[in-house]
């Protein structure tokens, strides 16, 4: 096998070990808010670091494999495209660090029962970084599309949640609730724009797969 080979062999690789390190932290995250265990937080932190030093080991790789080898084709797409998931994953890690701050200023107050269920647009994310990533490794463009799909429901999810929790900061009683309420519109938020960084991926997925640009696609057919 070519040394260039082994290479991007090893850059697949070490994507994936990032992307299970941001796995494991959403679903820290997740036990921390629906469990309200503090201590997830930690582990969460714990993760966050690892994360940081593999996108600035996959990044310097990605450059060094373009200065020296030159790739065309497909080759080039998979770097490239190996490059923005590498900032995805990162910003998913931050997003997930956002979560566990703002619960963990959430569970020091006593329980509180929206109507709004946070926990399932957890659950539909958690569905789409699973499945962007296991189109990434196994070259799946049909499943990378279907994660496009389930962020709409990710969206409408959202603006559902926050239009209860407006309603319900209305009605707060005191600045407990008030604080409460914040909290969670701030962790729906984050969770959102995991969904938003699951879709990039899958998008790059795609372009990596057939070289198709699939964003914006009322912008790409107006080039056309």
């Amino acid at each position: 096998m070519r040394h260039f080979d082994v290479e991007m062999s090893d850059l697949q690789n070490r994507l994936l070990d990032m992307a299970e390190f941001v796995q494991k932290m959403i679903v820290a995250a997740t036990q921390e808010l629906v469990n309200r265990d503090p201590k997830q937080a930690d582990i969460i932190c714990c993760l966050e670091r690892e994360v940081n030093i593999q996108e600035i080991v996959i990044d310097d790789k990605c450059l060094k494999l373009i200065a020296l080898n030159q790739p065309v084709g497909a080759d080039l797409r998979f770097i490239t495209s190996a490059m923005r998931i590498n900032s995805d994953l990162e910003r998913m890690g931050d997003e997930t660090v956002n979560i566990s701050k703002n619960t963990f200023d959430l569970i020091k107050h006593a329980e509180f029962e929206p109507v709004v269920d946070i926990s399932k647009m957890f659950e539909v994310v958690q569905s789409m970084v699973i499945d962007c990533i296991k189109a990434f490794n196994t070259n799946d463009s049909k499943l990378a599309l279907s994660v496009l799909v389930k962020d709409n429901d990710v969206d409408n999810l959202n603006k559902r949640i926050l239009n209860e929790l407006k309603s319900l900061m209305t009605k707060a009683s005191d600045m407990n609730a008030t604080q409460r309420i914040v909290d969670l519109m701030f962790i729906a938020k984050s969770i959102e724009r995991l969904g938003d960084h699951a879709t990039n991926i899958s998008e790059d997925v795609v372009f990596m797969i057939h070289g198709k640009d699939v964003r914006h696609p009322r912008v790409c057919n107006a080039v056309k």
